[in-house]
Order: structure tokens, then C-alpha cells, then sequence
């Protein structure tokens, strides 16, 4: 008898936790952007692929095709922040101040910056927390193989997955994802 008191207690508290649980989950999916569910799904689906590397989960990735110089990517990333109206914030040349302090050749690790200040400001009134992902960054990194690849942040977790983003907000954060999202593409593929 003593068993069953326990696994009925048991049993009780579990439907308890999962009901007040259920509730506060179900409270936050209506908040939620439509299609939400999808991009969770394919993070999730990237996090597995990964081995469990949130980093991969959560990033978008680029490989330069050859005969794309870091020289060019760095162009044409400054060439697209400018037609699409983002600032340029600052480089941190990773590499280059390793090189220095070791005085060896290292792989090339580059990050680069970027804002649109109007975007970001109205983004971290909406949700302070936002503030750890500013600014945009795009970061250049060769590969043990010599190839250079470029990786940011998914920037549709920001769009997509979150809370609902009130307008004009939501259509100036698609237009920042968009823009990172170009600057990407067109570097990679050495499209001045």
C-alpha cells in the first residue's frame, strides 16, 4: 500500500508540473511570430546535425569560392553595408594581433561590425536582452584547408522565432537580416 501512496503522489505532482507547464507554454506560443515552430524545427534539425554544437545551431555559414580574396570579401562586405545603409563599426583583426604577439603566421580570423544605430536602439527597448547580440557581426575564418569561410549569426531566430515584433520594428529588423544575409552571399561569391 505504502508503494501506491507514493507512485499516486508522484503521478499527482507530474500531472500537476505538466499542467502548469502546458499552460505557460501554450500562454507563450500565441506571442509567438508565425512560423516559429518551422525555424525552431530547423535549428533544432542543425543542432543534431551538428553533434550538439549550439554554435552551428544558431549560425549561418558561407564558403568563399576560390579565387575570392579575403581583400575582395572585405570590399564587398564594405560595398553592401553602404547600398543598404548599415554602418560600418569596427574590424577586429583576430589573426593580425596574434601574429603579433607570437610573432608566427596564423590562420586568418577577422570579424567584422555593423549597425544600423535607429534598428538596434528600438530593438533592445523591445527586449533589453537583444543588446548581447549587437552589432551584427560577419566573421572571415580560414579553415586548416586554406578555404576562407564566412559565419554570423542566424539572424532569422531575431525575425522569425521570437515574439511577435510590433511594426514598423519587425519590417526594419527583416531589412537588417536581409542586408547581413546579402553581404554573405555576395562575399562569398565575390559579387562586387
Amino acid at each position: 500500500m505504502q508503494i501506491w501512496k507514493r507512485f499516486s503522489l508522484g503521478l499527482a505532482l507530474a500531472a500537476t508540473l505538466f499542467a502548469t507547464t502546458g499552460c505557460g507554454t501554450m500562454s507563450t506560443m500565441g506571442k509567438l511570430e508565425d512560423g516559429a515552430g518551422a525555424e525552431a524545427s530547423r535549428m533544432w534539425d542543425r543542432w543534431i546535425d551538428g553533434n550538439g554544437d549550439i554554435a552551428v545551431a544558431t549560425t549561418w555559414e558561407a564558403k568563399v569560392q576560390p579565387g575570392v580574396s579575403a581583400k575582395d570579401v572585405e570590399e564587398i562586405l564594405k560595398l553592401v553595408a553602404v547600398e543598404r545603409n548599415m554602418r560600418d563599426v569596427g574590424v577586429l583583426p583576430l589573426s593580425r594581433e596574434l601574429e603579433a604577439r607570437s610573432g608566427k603566421k596564423e590562420k586568418l580570423l577577422t570579424v567584422y561590425s555593423y549597425c544600423s544605430p535607429a534598428t538596434a536602439r528600438k530593438m533592445v527597448d523591445f527586449s533589453p536582452h537583444m543588446a548581447a547580440y549587437l552589432p551584427c557581426r560577419i566573421s572571415v575564418v580560414e579553415h586548416d584547408d586554406g578555404s576562407l569561410w564566412l559565419y554570423t549569426l542566424n539572424m532569422d531566430m531575431m525575425v522569425k522565432m521570437g515574439r511577435k515584433l510590433p511594426s514598423p520594428l519587425k519590417e526594419e529588423a527583416q531589412a537588417v537580416r536581409d542586408t547581413i544575409w546579402t553581404m554573405m552571399q555576395r562575399a562569398s561569391k565575390g559579387e562586387f
